[in-house]
């Protein structure tokens, strides 16, 4: 037979809602010492699965964090090899423009051995021997200047009434008329970009070229769509000189060979060491970055594909020490024809680093911008998590003492129910 303890109603009203007041407490500590008023989903179901979704999502986007400083980091070190690149790109432009400031030791020159007038001339027409030379009719029969007429040199059209000038791979062929003077010769080999002419003091005509090209001159007709020169007929202009001139050579541009070649090293050494992590923008490698966790079409990325950058992809060519035009980008320094398709060639290469590191701008800003755009993303995560989850202290801290004073009142009336209680057994005593 079992027995049981009987309590007044006023007792056990006050056990329960000290048992209450328990309970309560314990709830008030957890959420005091842990911060958050969703522990687990049996707290909150809907705000405990929304906060842990928001949470992953953000430990996410920060472990992506990683991988966007890495891009950035690449970005830049590529960034600072199209800096240094363009630094001794204009060092070159500098040793090229040192070798076309020599340029006059480098010019063929023809020197005629004719006075096309003399002195006697000179002295009939009461001018000059330059003059007398400059006024004198090429076609025609040889005759001396008077001062009633300009004088003939006395070339053949039948045989030569053409000339033609070559300097490496240029050629200028012009007709001579039945009029045409040597001051129209001048002219003529003036336009013609390859040389120049002139007439010196003595009457002889002195071609010089434009290049350092060989200068070849000669009178001549074309036949059969070929040019053949008459050296009879040419020699009536320059008195038997060779009509071919090699150019000179300059010690001062044989010594910037080694100083441009070193230069074009470094080039393509500092467009090697551009790399970071293992990722060379500037030898042609790609970069991807990831800017969310999704996988497939849902996927938000940037990629980058690099160029090779070297001194023969920006077309700039090794210097030779030789007054012959260079195939390719290659250039002869004592040529100077070579000499100013070295410096087209590395304005072009300014401009295209200038278009390369424009393009790596563009994408550091990009990148940059996004990775800005994930850590606001993370902060506004993060703080979405926490007000579903999070306790407010302050609200916690009043409950508390509520808590406090409510246990302590409940104590009390169950202490004066026990005393009523203890009244009655008095009495019956």
């Amino acid at each position: 037979m079992s027995s049981s303890i009987t309590l007044s109603a006023a007792t056990r009203q006050n056990l329960l809602s000290l048992q209450d007041t328990a309970a309560l407490a314990a709830t008030n500590q957890g959420r005091l010492s842990t911060g958050k008023k969703v522990n687990s989903a049996l707290d909150n179901p809907v705000n405990y699965f929304t906060a842990v979704g928001l949470s992953d999502r953000a430990s996410a986007l920060s472990d992506l964090l990683d991988g966007v400083s890495n891009g950035i980091q690449t970005i830049q070190a590529a960034a600072k090899g199209v800096d240094a690149v363009t630094t001794v790109v204009k060092q070159m432009q500098s040793v090229v423009t040192q070798a076309q400031s020599n340029a006059t030791a480098n010019l063929p020159k023809l020197q005629g051995t004719r006075a096309l007038a003399t002195a006697g001339e000179a002295t009939a027409t009461g001018k000059s021997i330059y003059d007398v030379s400059m006024g004198k009719t090429l076609a025609g029969t040889a005759a001396a200047a008077t001062s009633s007429t300009p004088g003939v040199v006395g070339i053949n059209t039948a045989n030569a009434n053409q000339m033609q000038l070559s300097a490496g791979f240029t050629t200028y062929k012009f007709d001579i008329g039945s009029t045409d003077t040597v001051s129209d010769l001048v002219s003529n080999i003036n336009k013609s970009g390859i040389a120049t002419a002139t007439i010196d003091v003595q009457g002889q005509l002195q071609i010089t070229g434009t290049g350092s090209d060989t200068l070849s001159v000669g009178l001549g007709k074309t036949t059969s769509g070929a040019f053949a020169v008459d050296a009879t007929e040419t020699a009536k202009l320059t008195g038997g000189a060779t009509p071919s001139a090699a150019g000179g050579t300059s010690a001062q541009r044989s010594a910037l060979v080694g100083q441009f070649n070193a230069l074009r090293t470094q080039l393509d050494q500092a467009a090697r060491d551009a790399g970071f992590n293992g990722t060379n923008l500037l030898a042609g490698d790609s970069l991807s970055i990831a800017f969310n966790e999704k996988t497939g079409a849902a996927k938000s990325k940037l990629d980058i594909q690099g160029t090779s950058l070297s001194a023969s992809a920006l077309g700039i060519g090794e210097f030779k020490d030789s007054a012959t035009a260079q195939s390719g980008a290659d250039i002869g320094i004592q040529n100077n024809a070579d000499l100013t398709k070295a410096a087209d060639a590395l304005s072009n290469a300014l401009a295209n680093l200038k278009s390369i590191s424009s393009t790596f701008g563009s994408n550091l800003s990009t990148v940059q911008n996004r990775q800005n755009f994930t850590k606001e993303m993370i902060n506004v995560l993060t703080t979405g998590a926490a007000n579903l989850t999070n306790a407010d202290m302050n609200e916690e801290a009043a409950n508390s003492q509520a808590l406090a004073t409510r246990q302590s009142l409940a104590v009390s009336s169950l202490s004066l129910a026990s005393q009523a209680s203890q009244g009655i057994l008095q009495l019956l005593r």
